[in-house]
């Protein structure tokens, strides 16, 4: 397979204004897409989804319900909410190195705190702690990559996603090695550690700076509300399939087969989302996003529900390379198609439905947990599936002529 070229990955990740690059500008391309990546792998590779693989060990040494387990889920995702907000209200957060530095810190400590009680009030508190600063960080990390590799080094963002991928690959390898001679103290301390490494790393990150650039012309072309509408309701929905999903996969794994199976399945996750953001980059010069995103989205739903329909070693690894290789690609997709739509403050109408569904997913599925994890990935293949049909109405009127044309699309309309 070729190596994404250039311009592969701005084809399908909002750009930023390039008149805001600051200090970013300057950085070494490498140098600025690795930092970036530390801080995505530290705010959501482990601060979000290290939960996933210490889930059956509370369960199992804490005594954590599967009903609190959920709302601990809940609690971070609406956290993340409440910080992704944060970022919309009051711009210049997105540029604040201290902002960057003192989520890091905070983000670190919730981790640590967390086996300091058995108070299941103290945990919703720290989980939703947690979401806060895994927004904030997200929001000026995203922030920091686009605006610096805008006009050089474009293919390097999609590596910096990545850091997402490597985040959830590492604490879940680290995981791995603890299940079976660590308690889940240890294990939330260990995370701890593993977000101050990266936190080293990304500590330096250059900021954006903020300098007004051209204002949208209000006389351009723009897309009708029903696809921006189909679009946002494939993503909400998606927002709800994939945390479900991205919450339980391991403890519904561990309720079939035993042994390292759950938590190796989910470093598979991790491996299998470092590169997909570039992949589905370089796809997308090919083929048309709407295309992608609804092609996505089935591949998701089928990885989703392997655990259960398949059962075995299998199909769980399967399940992992399909689940870790789409989620990355359908945020960025999805993102890029809104930007493309040219509908006002359309990433963050996305990002806030986003963010609602992951909310609500884990509230959803709550009186399914009495009939254990593997009901409620039927349930997120289900609703993830429902984001696909929406993905279908998106594509078939779908504007092509408001940006440039994938060469597929080009070559169709030539016939």
């Amino acid at each position: 397979m070729a190596t994404p070229r250039k311009k592969d990955l701005m084809a399908v990740v909002p750009q930023g204004n390039p008149d805001s690059t600051g200090g970013a500008a300057t950085a070494r391309p490498w140098a600025l897409a690795g930092q970036a990546a530390a801080a995505l792998a530290a705010g959501m590779g482990v601060g979000r989804f290290v939960y996933t693989p210490i889930l059956p060990l509370m369960h199992a040494q804490a005594g954590l319900s599967p009903q609190l387990g959920a709302g601990l889920a809940t609690s971070n995702y609406a956290g993340y909410l409440v910080g992704a907000l944060a970022t919309i209200a009051v711009p210049a957060l997105a540029r604040a190195r201290l902002a960057l530095r003192g989520s890091l810190v905070v983000l670190t400590a919730s981790l640590a705190l967390m086996p300091a009680t058995r108070a299941g009030d103290v945990w919703l508190g720290l989980r939703f702690v947690a979401g806060v600063a895994s927004a904030l960080i997200f929001v000026i990390a995203v922030s920091a990559l686009l605006a610096g590799l805008h006009t050089r080094a474009q293919h390097l963002v999609g590596w910096g996603f990545g850091g997402v991928g490597a985040g959830i690959a590492l604490s879940g390898g680290l995981l791995l090695v603890l299940r079976t001679t660590a308690t889940w103290q240890q294990a939330w301390w260990s995370a701890a550690g593993l977000t101050v490494v990266f936190a080293i790393l990304a500590w330096r990150l250059p900021m954006p700076a903020h300098r007004a650039g051209p204002a949208a012309s209000p006389g351009g072309p723009q897309a009708g509300p029903r696809a921006f509408t189909a679009l946002l309701t494939s993503y909400s929905l998606e927002g709800i399939g994939y945390i479900i999903a991205g919450t339980f996969l391991v403890a519904a794994i561990d309720q079939s087969a035993s042994g390292w199976l759950g938590t190796g399945a989910w470093v598979l996750v991790g491996l299998a989302a470092v590169p997909s953001p570039a992949l589905w980059a370089w796809l997308s010069r090919t083929w048309s996003r709407p295309a992608l995103l609804l092609v996505a989205l089935v591949v998701q739903a089928v990885g989703i529900a392997l655990p259960v329909l398949g059962g075995g070693a299998a199909a769980a690894l399967a399940s992992a390379i399909l689940f870790g290789g789409t989620f990355l690609g359908i945020s960025t997709l999805a993102l890029a198609v809104g930007t493309h739509l040219r509908v006002a403050r359309a990433v963050a109408i996305l990002t806030t439905g986003y963010s609602a569904g992951q909310i609500l997913g884990p509230v959803a599925v709550a009186p399914l947990l009495h009939h254990g994890y593997q009901v409620t990935l039927l349930a997120s293949a289900g609703v993830v599936a429902l984001a696909a049909v929406a993905a279908g109405v998106l594509r078939l009127r779908f504007p092509h002529d408001l940006g440039p044309l994938p060469s597929r699309v080009r070559a169709t309309r030539l016939k």
